[in-house]
């Protein structure tokens, strides 16, 4: 257990200790190296002074942590968020870790954050924030040690303030050094919409796999950003009604389906779901017990807990976002034949093709978008159906069979390495 947090109050790292206790039992020989993934490799926790637009000067908390780098550089995104905190960042991290397995890409896991509430600043102020905390990281980030990525809050402008200090701290462009940058400046065709596409893409295969039909499947959808938004309209692209969306400026319903285009299009202009003139507003809490098929959580961690897991009436529950359910609530939902989609592969989209990227960047040649949806849509059926195949033969969650797929593959290359000196 880390010193340095409260073992009475873990927080969301609590949640990813349960999770790898539950596929302990599932690793055979590799049990023996169990202990590596309860211990990140690398945890930096740094100041960011920033003088304000008052003349003021600020000073904010950032994070950057690499929790296992067995099978490659880190990976994982940066988020701007007030109420980060360094539990939430090791789990994340650790969940990259995860993830990164579970779709076989080479990279270990990593995570970074700052708290700060993004919308209290000017963009000047968010750019001094970003590369401040770009400069103090720089001695544990590049191109072949860790990536980082767009997460909550940040985005492609941000990328590009990033790997533009780097560069600047090295004398030389680094195009490799971030993933999710402005498609001028190395980023790659499909990284927007790539994990709203994979979850999409594994939701599908999970439907037809359970015999439920995308055609008239009713959906509802936590987040309208990238992920909620990308996934709703690929959805609605196929023949579903998206009913419900729910985001931080309030909850939307419409029986016979949202006009999900114009919904977007209503987020763009106004920061968000209120205000929609073609829908009913309902009650945050009645949100979870909304009669759909599918049901995708793409906002934040712990949405769905002990008090409103019991009211999801879903079929398939797909987790866009990184934790949204807690080991309670996943009891409860497989309790009532709810089937879980858990994040560590259903929103592996990004970094797949943040993969791709990377690749690009390093050689300097650039596939076509189509050419990338293609790679990602296969990388994702593939790796969701050898998840599948897991759970089929050791009847257990889709949750613990992605961990035994992707636990085996790190400990296995932990074993292979072996221990230095």
């Amino acid at each position: 257990m880390p010193s340095y947090l409260n073992p009475d109050n873990l927080g969301p790292w609590g949640i990813y200790l349960k999770q790898v206790d539950r596929v302990t039992p599932y690793l055979g020989h590799l049990a023996r190296w169990v202990e590596t993934l309860k211990h990140p490799k690398r945890a930096l926790i740094v100041d960011i002074p920033v003088e304000l637009d008052d003349g003021t000067v600020a000073h904010f908390e950032g994070y950057r942590v690499q929790h296992n780098l067995s099978r490659g550089p880190g990976k994982g995104g940066v988020r701007f968020h007030q109420d980060v905190t360094l539990s939430e960042v090791m789990a994340l991290a650790a969940w990259m870790s995860v993830k990164n397995a579970a779709v076989n890409v080479p990279f270990g896991g990593a995570k970074g954050g700052i708290r700060i509430d993004p919308r209290k600043y000017s963009e000047k102020e968010l750019e001094k924030v970003a590369r401040r905390y770009t400069s103090e990281i720089g001695l544990i980030i590049g191109p072949t040690k860790d990536i980082p990525a767009p997460d909550v809050n940040t985005n492609e402008k941000v990328m590009a303030w990033m790997m533009d200090t780097y560069s600047m701290n090295i004398g030389a462009t680094a195009t490799g050094v971030v993933t999710g940058k402005p498609i001028d400046l190395g980023g790659s065709l499909g990284r927007r919409e790539a994990t709203g596409r994979g979850v999409f893409t594994v939701g599908a295969e999970a439907a037809k796999l359970i015999g439920l039909p995308i055609e008239g499947a009713r959906v509802a959808v936590q987040g309208f950003g990238n992920v909620g938004g990308i996934a709703a309209k690929l959805f609605a692209e196929a023949g579903a009604k998206v009913v419900a969306v729910q985001d931080h400026t309030g909850t939307i319903y419409r029986d016979s389906g949202l006009e999900v285009a114009r919904l977007q299009e209503h987020v763009r202009e106004h920061g968000g779901v209120a205000g929609f003139a073609d829908a009913d507003v309902m009650a945050a809490e009645e949100f979870w017990g909304i009669d759909c098929d599918i049901l995708i959580p793409a906002a934040l961690e712990a949405q769905i807990n002990k008090d409103n897991a019991g009211r999801v009436k879903a079929r398939i529950l797909i987790e866009g976002a990184n934790g949204p359910t807690t080991p309670t609530a996943d009891d409860i939902l497989h309790d009532n034949g709810v089937l879980v989609v858990p994040d560590v592969i259903a929103n592996a989209g990004g970094v797949t093709v943040s993969y791709f990227e990377w690749v690009q960047d390093f050689s300097s040649f650039f596939w076509t978008e189509e050419e990338i949806n293609q790679r990602l849509v296969k990388i994702m059926r593939d790796a969701f159906n050898a998840v599948w195949h897991v759970a089929q033969q050791h009847k257990v969650s889709l949750r613990t069979a992605t961990f035994i797929v992707a636990c085996s593959r790190i400990l296995q290359a932990r074993e292979l390495r072996g221990l230095y000196p």
